[in-house]
């Protein structure tokens, strides 16, 4: 390695703060929680930042669903017709990120400062990431565990409203699932099947998880339905346009998410 090297490297980088091994917030979705706060818009929020609409709400919701509590919360009614505001947990992590990226920076520095040869400097940084390809990842407390000869049933509490799994034995006792620990259930959108809240069907999915349509994107063969269940936490579902049609779904129309036991994926923090 050459000195040259050496005196042209440099050190960047971005704070990224991951809860339990997920994605929670970065500078971009800090920037869009200051907006939202500024505005009391999401949609305002959007144009400001030159996102689209369905991309702020998006990240709005996955930050709600792994936090403990709400970042942002909607605002319904009153003299101002409504809109969106962060909560104190919302503020309360902005000002924590902003003290976070400031001991970044100065990290930053040091290291810059020390940088002494490549190799030790690429083997100091060297990550490896994993991203899952999951639509929903929802934060929860397992509540119940069930044991069976072969699988249990694990009853997660997802702010109020339960959903079970049905995992092997050996998951049980290699993620270390008892009751009250804190655990992320995974789910694909299109496992997600909605009915109307008054369907009054019996079906053998395990789950119904009921709340009112938060929002629909449609694309030229599927659309995107977004259902804010009861307890707070956002679910997304892939249905065909046809199916949105049938259903009849709108937006702040109420419909329920039927979820196969066997189709939830449980992981915990490592």
């Amino acid at each position: 390695m050459t000195d040259k090297l050496d005196q042209d490297l440099d050190t960047a980088a971005m704070l990224r703060l991951d809860l339990n091994q997920h994605h929670f917030v970065g500078q971009g979705r800090i920037e869009l929680l200051r907006r939202i706060g500024e505005t009391g818009s999401i949609s305002r929020a959007a144009k400001v930042m030159q996102m689209s609409y369905k991309q702020a709400w998006d990240a709005v919701d996955a930050m709600n669903n792994l936090s403990a509590r709400p970042l942002v919360r909607r605002q319904a009614g009153g003299h101002r017709g409504g809109g969106t505001e962060l909560t104190d947990e919302g503020r309360r992590l902005i000002a924590v990120y902003e003290t976070a990226a400031r001991e970044h920076q100065r990290f930053l520095a040091r290291l810059r400062d020390g940088i002494r040869d490549f190799d030790r400097f690429h083997s100091l940084l060297g990550a490896l990431s994993m991203k899952v390809s999951t639509r929903n990842h929802l934060r929860g407390v397992v509540q119940t565990v069930t044991p069976g000869a072969v699988n249990a049933e694990v009853t997660l509490d997802l702010n109020g409203t339960p959903l079970v799994a049905i995992v092997t034995q050996e998951s049980v006792r290699s993620l270390g699932l008892t009751p009250g620990v804190e655990a992320y259930a995974l789910v694909k959108a299109s496992f997600v099947i909605l009915t109307t809240a008054d369907g009054g069907l019996k079906t053998s999915a395990r789950n119904r998880l009921c709340g009112t349509v938060a929002r629909i994107t449609e694309g030229p063969v599927n659309a995107e339905v977004v259902l804010a269940l009861d307890g707070g936490v956002h679910l997304t579902a892939i249905i065909t346009i046809e199916s949105l049609h049938a259903l009849e779904l709108v937006e702040g129309g109420r419909a329920c998410a039927l979820i196969k036991a066997p189709h939830v994926i449980l992981a915990v923090e490592d």
